[in-house]
């Protein structure tokens, strides 16, 4: 499953920390506003469970989707105003707080389950547009979450923000392809497959190919694209928040850069940040410039 925003996904072995999952990008890290810390965690601890109760285990559909349902019922039961059940009273306490502190729209918070649910019971996606639409609910309402807290509401915002987590989600798709595909985890749009030759039937027996090359080279084009489309939103924020995303923008486009210095052979190797990726994300965040540069490019 995906929950892969500004305090991302998930992740495996790339080595970084996050809180009690590895994580692609920070965690409520130490450039976190305090004042929002409480709810970042809140927030994160809301949908790292619902990812696990869509995703972890061998337990069949039919029984996940019926955990994610009682997960919904417990969190329309907090915004009712009554306490959490005991079962994801570790979740749900502290969420209902900060809803009570920050007045956090319910709405978000259920796309995040629809996208949970969805995903249950590995989809194919038929063009890019319907892995947009998935990236909508399963990515880019933790941004709009996030910008609520920061008391950001503009469209223009909301827009660069959506980018961002799109991007996110879709580096991230790239990224575990070795790692998605044996499970039957399709993320890769069947329009491109058909495109470059590229058979989706076995996805167990995919295997890096000339065809799967320039497939993920222009899949990757995209999500480039779509992340320098939403990266001014880093310069727009102050203080320590435009920092974190600055960082959290640069460690995506460093991912698509590993990928592509694989000559995009993610079918058998799954591209991840280390220790001697942190200078150079480090100075490109710094040196960030806004978008209509004549490069075209914020590093």
């Amino acid at each position: 499953m995906r929950c892969r925003v500004w305090f991302s996904r998930r992740g495996r072995d790339n080595g970084t920390v996050g809180v009690e999952h590895y994580e692609n990008f920070p965690v409520a890290s130490v450039l976190c506003p305090p004042r929002i810390r409480a709810a970042v965690l809140a927030i994160y601890g809301y949908a790292r469970t619902a990812d696990d109760l869509a995703d972890e285990g061998d337990a069949p559909a039919a029984h996940r989707q019926a955990q994610l349902q009682a997960y919904r019922d417990d969190l329309r039961r907090i915004y009712a105003g009554q306490a959490p059940t005991p079962r994801w009273a570790h979740v749900f306490a502290p969420l209902q707080r900060a809803i009570t502190q920050h007045r956090l729209p319910l709405q978000h918070l259920e796309d995040l389950l629809d996208a949970f649910l969805q995903d249950v019971g590995n989809p194919r996606y038929a063009d890019r547009e319907q892995l947009v639409d998935y990236c909508r609910r399963s990515a880019n309402p933790v941004g709009r979450l996030l910008l609520h807290l920061y008391g950001l509401a503009d469209e223009d915002a909301l827009r660069r923000a959506d980018c961002i987590c799109t991007a996110l989600q879709l580096v991230n798709f790239w990224q575990d392809c070795s790692v998605d595909l044996p499970r039957g985890r399709v993320y890769l749009p069947a329009a491109d497959a058909r495109h470059y030759g590229v058979d989706l039937g076995e996805p167990a027996l995919l295997r890096d190919s000339p065809a799967t090359q320039a497939m993920l080279r222009e899949l990757c084009a995209w999500a480039r694209q779509t992340m320098l489309d939403g990266a001014d939103l880093a310069l727009q924020l102050r203080g320590r928040a435009g920092w974190e995303l600055r960082l959290v923008v640069q460690g995506g486009l460093r991912i698509l850069e590993k990928i592509e210095h694989a000559d995009y052979r993610v079918l058998s190797h799954r591209p991840v940040i280390g220790a001697r990726d942190m200078l150079p994300i480090a100075w490109r965040a710094l040196t960030m410039r806004h978008q209509g540069s004549p490069t075209g490019s914020i590093e």
